[in-house]
């Protein structure tokens, strides 16, 4: 399987303006998403790629500006669970006269790679990117349109995606996926008359426009002289919106399926103050970063005192990164070392740590062992998420159980409650307490049944699949 949750944008402006150093500026605000490689496409040019952030090329973006000049582009930023993390593999792609970038995953890529001629799979040095590209691009050649070839191609995958596309005739287009895993909003800049497509609307605000509306599941926005223009290549009366991005993965000043992600993080603090109302807690501190407005509305529910107990080293190589998307563990261990507790706030105290959620157990171990030395007296951890016990095949990096913390590998079944003190006892907390679905949808305001939980429950059929489980290694061809 082959994943690739990331952030894509794509900007048209009808005045003709230079949209490159807003396309630069929405792929910063959108560096949360991906932290790899990013890249930006024009018509009729080879894409410009980089390995690394986007602020480490400061010194490229007068020069890229410059020479990639032009009122229609793409981005992306890339975030891999499979193949090397090179400029290779680095968004957007280029295939014949058509630029690509994808955020999402295809499942039965392998499957699809032979419909493509000439394109041979291998985990190490192809991504599910250019085999859809290839078979897009070919479908387009006997159907004519893109929204024609769309409508036949996500018949033939199995997954999730948005895409965004260049084309060397000067306009961008944008296509999400049928069940909308993936989010992605469409945005307005009145002043250059200007459209914007993204990952989401906190790279729409980067850049002065405002919001207009989510893509709809299944839509193809075309951005070009002619204006605005939308067609639905696939009609699903059921979606299934990535519940993982409402508790950990957008950014807190995004608005996504209509719901605040910041106000949506504080109610899901207020929902598990309710559910773990525990007494006798002296403080409540986050998990830096994404876990903040989640803390903050469990001490208020709760009436705690909320504590930044734990701050990140900013200063340090990896300090201000965020491990869970880093693609190698010695990496995610470097950040977790520079997550620094606060003696002061922390000795002697009961402390409730809020965090997004737990996944194959890095940084709760660290962090628990960092407050046990700080001198805490109790450790309470609370999760905003439910438990993750089978591997995300829609675009999270989780893409094999035997890397997460709930797979015990002793072959016994264990019920949620049995589950939960075994992986209590493996991080080292004295309590641990997860979210449930109910809860977190209530919380965010979206119906559990239009939401995907699929790494939690283990039930595939919104995707269509029923998966052979891999260890990493084979997925990521290490």
């Amino acid at each position: 399987m082959v994943k690739e949750n990331c952030g894509v944008v794509g900007i048209f402006s009808l005045d003709g303006a230079n949209v490159i150093p807003m396309v630069i500026d929405s792929l910063r605000a959108l560096q949360h998403r991906g932290q790899e490689a990013w890249g930006v496409a024009i018509p009729k040019k080879e894409p410009y790629k980089q390995i690394g952030l986007v602020s480490s090329a400061a010194t490229e973006f007068d020069k890229v500006t410059r020479e990639y000049a032009s009122p229609a582009a793409i981005g992306h930023v890339r975030y891999s669970t499979m193949g090397k993390s090179n400029l290779e593999n680095a968004q957007p792609l280029r295939v014949k006269d058509l630029c690509i970038a994808h955020n999402g995953t295809i499942a039965n890529v392998e499957e699809l790679s032979g419909m493509v001629g000439g394109c041979t799979f291998t985990p190490q040095n192809v991504s599910d990117t250019l085999v859809a590209a290839k078979r897009l691009v070919s479908l387009m050649a006997t159907n004519g349109n893109l929204g024609s070839a769309l409508s036949i191609l996500k018949n033939e995958m199995v997954g999730s995606f948005c895409f965004t596309f260049v084309s060397d005739d000067n306009a961008v287009y944008a296509a999400r996926d049928p069940k909308g895993f993936r989010p992605l909003v469409l945005g307005f800049r009145k002043d250059i008359n200007t459209y914007i497509v993204a990952s989401e609307s906190s790279a729409i605000a980067a850049v002065g426009g405002e919001l207009v509306r989510d893509v709809k599941p299944g839509e193809l926005l075309k951005l070009s002289n002619s204006g605005l223009e939308s067609e639905m290549f696939s009609e699903e009366k059921t979606h299934a919106h990535c519940s993982f991005e409402f508790t950990y993965f957008a950014h807190p000043s995004s608005i996504m399926e209509g719901s605040s992600i910041y106000i949506a993080r504080k109610r899901i603090g207020q929902h598990l103050a309710k559910k773990f109302p525990i007494k006798d807690a002296d403080i409540v501190i986050p998990v830096p970063d994404s876990a903040r407005p989640a803390a903050l509305g469990y001490a208020q529910e709760l009436g705690v005192p909320f504590e930044e107990g734990l701050l990140k080293d900013r200063y340090s190589r990896k300090g201000p990164l965020r491990s869970f998307i880093e693609p190698h563990q010695s990496d995610r261990v470097e950040i977790n070392r520079w997550i620094i507790p606060i003696t002061s706030v922390i000795a002697g105290k009961h402390v409730v740590v809020v965090d997004d959620s737990l996944v194959r157990g890095t940084s709760s171990k660290a962090i628990i062992r960092a407050l046990r030395r700080a001198g805490a007296r109790k450790i309470s951890m609370v999760i905003t998420y439910p438990p993750i016990r089978f591997p995300c095949y829609a675009g999270i990096d989780f893409p094999s159980q035997d890397e997460l913390v709930t797979f015990i590998g002793d072959g016994k079944e264990y019920d949620e409650k049995e589950l939960t003190e075994k992986v209590r006892q493996i991080i080292g907390a004295d309590f641990l307490g997860y979210n449930d679905q109910k809860n977190l949808a209530e919380a965010v305001g979206v119906d559990v049944d239009s939401m995907c939980f699929t790494c939690s429950t283990g039930n595939y059929a919104t995707l269509g699949i029923k998966p052979v489980f891999k260890t990493r290694a084979e997925i990521k061809g290490e």
